[in-house]
């Protein structure tokens, strides 16, 4: 999913060189958050590289919280056509529903390196929880984001492997996985929703494809 999202960033950066349409004003707007984005991935995979687990969970976290903010940028306004949809809003929404698995990931990777333990509960209690929380995420993005489809494909791509990881791997826990599919569910069956009661066709001259 990262080789995606990059040819995607790769993609919405040609963009930018084009010549100006109407979409001038929501790029401006776009401007900041999605630079912080690029200058917080390369921090995060330079902290992880390096071995600063410590120091990668704020990143993450941060990048986390710009990538919402560029999610709300694009939820308030209305692409200029179909390309730019796919370019901008699928981009940055893949980017948004892969980095809320990745920092539920971080941060248990942290928390392991750190000799956390769970309090005694388990790791199919923590697991099921974490699972849990990211679905609800993915829920929560689905119904403010009027059913876009980008951060539901990524969110659910994620939780899937999780799942997979958690039936067949070194740390097998079936509640975990069980719990990880449910979520996958639940994502996508309330974006669809989302999407229909939104109109599946709002908007032709700004369709929302991503």
């Amino acid at each position: 999913m990262w080789s995606v999202i990059y040819v995607g960033l790769v993609a919405f950066a040609v963009w930018q060189f084009l010549p100006r349409r109407d979409d001038q004003a929501r790029h401006d707007r776009l401007a900041v958050p999605a630079t912080l984005s690029l200058l917080l991935n390369a921090a995060w995979i330079l902290s992880v590289q390096f071995g600063f687990l410590w120091l990668s969970e704020p990143i993450i976290v941060a990048l986390l919280g710009v990538l919402a903010w560029a999610f709300v940028v694009l939820r308030r306004t209305r692409p200029s056509g179909r390309v730019e949809a796919v370019v901008t809003d699928g981009t940055f929404g893949l980017y948004l529903g892969w980095v809320c698995v990745a920092t539920a990931a971080n941060t248990a990777a942290v928390l392991t390196a750190a000799g956390f333990r769970g309090f005694g509960l388990g790791q199919d209690v923590w697991g099921v929880a974490v699972a849990a929380v990211a679905g609800l995420v993915g829920v929560l993005v689905g119904v403010t984001g009027r059913g876009r489809i980008a951060p539901a494909l990524s969110l659910g791509w994620g939780l899937a492997w999780v799942a997979v990881a958690r039936l067949d791997g070194p740390l097998v826990s079936v509640p975990t996985a069980l719990t990880a599919l449910v979520a996958v569910a639940a994502v996508l069956v309330v974006t669809v929703v989302a999407r229909a009661r939104a109109g599946w066709t709002a908007g032709s001259a700004a369709p929302r494809t991503a």
